[in-house]
């Protein structure tokens, strides 16, 4: 786990000093306080989900910049909670940002009661969920839609959706990102 703390600090961290934002232009960016930012950054506090997705959005970069090791061969492994608290919802990158492509691929593991509601992503931003294993519901337009194993939804993500598990078994998607960067 603190691996993964280690590596989202060094990337804002970087990302920051690339741009030669301050944390104040970084919180104005991003959305996410200049206190949180900063505890980010010194590795004092992990970011949940919704949050490190505010902070890739501000940048304009995508969330596997963050969790992706490239060091790391994608075809084994186990997926990684990103936060503590967010124990129902597991995050893979199955196939971390491609420059050529503007995508990244992800495994998403829900667990049993899981909703994870997302902040809108940058205009253009396109997701692709198609459900592996289970059952689950997208959230869109302000309503619920149902999904079994073997269906998918794709829908533009610059409006806040969600995902959540209703059922009493995991679920298991993929989560298709297109960026227009």
């Amino acid at each position: 786990m603190i691996e993964i703390f280690n590596r989202i600090a060094s990337t804002l961290k970087t990302l920051r000093k690339e741009r030669g934002w301050s944390l104040d232009k970084t919180a104005q960016e991003t959305g996410v306080s200049k206190a949180m930012l900063g505890q980010i950054e010194r590795a004092e506090s992990s970011p949940t989900i919704a949050i490190l997705w505010k902070i890739a959005s501000g940048f304009d970069v995508p969330f596997s910049l963050f969790v992706a090791d490239e060091q790391r061969d994608y075809s084994t492994g186990q997926t990684k909670t990103i936060h503590p608290s967010e124990d129902k919802i597991k995050v893979f990158p199955l196939f971390p940002y491609d420059e050529k492509t503007k995508c990244e691929i992800f495994l998403i593991e829900l667990l049993p009661g899981c909703e994870h509601i997302s902040s809108p992503h940058k205009p253009g931003v396109i997701e692709h969920v198609i459900v592996a294993e289970g059952s689950m519901e997208v959230f869109l337009n302000d309503s619920w839609k149902p999904l079994k194993k073997g269906e998918g939804l794709r829908f533009c993500a610059d409006q806040p959706h969600g995902y959540r598990n209703l059922s009493r078994k995991n679920s298991t998607i993929h989560d298709i990102i297109h960026y227009s960067m």
